[in-house]
């Protein structure tokens, strides 16, 4: 007995040592290249240009995340309610912020003229503040001392929910770009690959955290335990392979203005 509390505390101090490390190195390659692309986004608002309005707020999350992550390595042991709150705020919302990128994906795709006359700044705005409200509906029952199986049940449910949306997103794409012939091929290949890269990275990323909240099992396997509050640090990593992708070539905009002045000639072409 004896022998295995000393395994088992030297199995916990591997795997805390483990984590400190990858919390520094995720801190040390992603809270510059966060910043950099803040000031890219930055230039672009400077410029007049069409504002990225979810990228920007992803952006954000993950800086919060990034703090907090500093104020966990500075301060060890760190056991604060404020802490973890702050934490997960930053975490949810980033969810929410990666659905609102795929459904931008989705609708500039399947349905562009609507997408076109529908999307304001005022708009993107008032989606972006419901979604910074969001991490609430997790963060008060906590707070207030809700059951611990029912606020793990909200934050699966808040992991979840998204899930089949990002796959309906996807699915929806697909088939507009198969039906499309407007659609260069490359561009195709790029629209394809950023909503592909969403879910692989909810997948891999979020899933694990929402498979630990609802199954008892998967709480008491250390090793799980461990591996999913490991991965779901690599989010602001994972959003920086988004917001190249979505870079490149400024995708978004000039696909939408295309595939619009693409369907407006077809139209003049039918009614002549």
């Amino acid at each position: 007995m004896e022998k295995s509390n000393v395994t088992a505390g030297c199995s916990t101090c591997s795997s805390v040592d483990g984590l400190f490390v990858v919390t520094l190195a995720i801190i040390a390659l992603c809270l510059p290249l966060t910043l950099l692309a803040a000031y890219s986004l930055f230039t672009l608002v400077q410029k007049d240009q069409v504002v990225p309005v979810y990228i920007i707020n992803v952006l954000l999350s993950d800086l919060i995340q990034l703090c907090c992550m500093v104020v966990e390595v500075s301060l060890q042991p760190l056991n604060s309610d404020l802490f973890f709150f702050v934490y997960y705020f930053g975490v949810v919302a980033g969810v929410g912020f990666m659905v609102c990128v795929a459904l931008e994906r989705y609708l500039v795709v399947a349905w562009p003229l609507w997408y076109r006359f529908r999307r304001t700044l005022g708009v993107s705005l008032a989606v972006s503040a419901v979604v910074w409200t969001l991490p609430l509906l997790y963060i008060l029952p906590v707070h207030f001392q809700a059951d611990f199986v029912v606020s793990e049940t909200i934050l699966a449910v808040v992991f979840l929910l998204p899930y089949p949306l990002l796959l309906f997103f996807l699915g929806g794409t697909l088939r507009a770009l198969y039906t499309s012939i407007s659609v260069p091929a490359a561009e195709k290949r790029r629209i394809v690959a950023v909503l592909v890269l969403v879910v692989l990275i909810y997948t891999l990323i979020f899933l694990p955290s929402a498979i630990w909240s609802l199954a008892e099992d998967a709480r008491s396997n250390n090793t799980f335990s461990d591996l999913s509050f490991t991965i779901i640090k690599f989010s602001p990593l994972a959003d920086l392979f988004l917001y190249v992708f979505l870079k490149q070539g400024g995708l978004g905009d000039k696909l939408l203005a295309f595939v619009c002045c693409t369907m407006e000639r077809n139209d003049i072409s039918r009614s002549a």
